[in-house]
Order: C-alpha cells, then structure tokens, then sequence
C-alpha cells in the first residue's frame, strides 16, 4: 500500500520569496562568527544577530575614546563571546541537550558596555538556538535576549 504525502507546496503553493540564512549574512543582520567559534571548539556554523554583535563584540576607535580606556578590541570582545558559548555548547552536548528555536539555551558573560563613560564590566545574557542551515546542515544563532 502507498501513501500520499502532502507538502507544504501542495497546500499553498509555491513560495513567493524565501530569506535564508546566506542573504542575512549578506545583508549585514547576522555576522558569521565561524572561523572563531572553531577556535574556541564549535564544529557548527556560528553567527551573531547584528544586535548581540552591537552590544556584545563592537568596539570602536570612537568607543576607546570616549571611555579613556584601553584593553578592549573587538577581537578580544569576540572571542570572549565565542569561548563562552563553546562551554554552554559543550556541556549540554555532554548532557544530550541541545537548544532549539522552541527551547533556547543561554550564555552569560561579563563585557564593559559601549554605551557611556563608566568600563565596569557588566553582565549579559545571550540567548542561542540551532536549526539547520541553508542547505540543512546545522549552525547556531546567537540573538539579543529580545530576539527571535
């Protein structure tokens, strides 16, 4: 006996427009931070929303000026994320966990803000999913607690 599958395109048609993954990097709303997370042990593809990037890796000259303060890059900045990210990583894979767009998993960490004078560094939390790529394979987004 055979079954009939229905997809997706059989109930509504084919796709108007689709916005990937890719076209995000592209277009400057993700930052493929790959290269690094592998550094720090991510197999998986990695990129941060342009808004955890902004609050969490920028670091500009502007920035260094306005609070008298040297000892931050965005470099540095970048790899504190990344090597955060790889111990939740690596301890829920331990577990059998892994995070989800229905199940996010979190990431806190200690960065001086950009914003205002004062460089204390202060915490911050940042929220991660995984789901598949472009092509299916899978990759991590990490997002602003605010994000989807």
């Amino acid at each position: 006996m055979q079954t009939e599958t229905t997809t997706a395109a059989d109930l509504f048609g084919e796709p108007i427009c689709s916005y990937g993954r890719a076209q995000a990097i592209e277009d400057g709303l993700l930052i493929d931070v790959s290269a690094t997370a592998r550094e720090a042990g991510i197999v998986w593809p990695v990129a941060l929303t342009a808004a955890a990037w902004a609050d969490c890796v920028e670091w500009t000259d502007e920035t260094e000026a306005r609070k008298g303060y040297t000892g931050q890059s965005e470099s540095g900045r970048l790899w504190d994320v990344c090597w955060m990210l790889s111990r939740v990583v690596l301890r829920a894979a331990r577990q059998g966990l892994q995070a989800s767009p229905s199940h996010p998993m979190y990431v806190e960490m200690l960065r001086t803000p950009r914003e205002g004078r004062g460089v204390m560094p202060r915490r911050v939390r940042l929220k991660f999913i995984t789901g598949p790529d472009d092509s299916g394979r899978p990759c991590i987004t990490v997002m602003a607690l605010g994000e989807d």
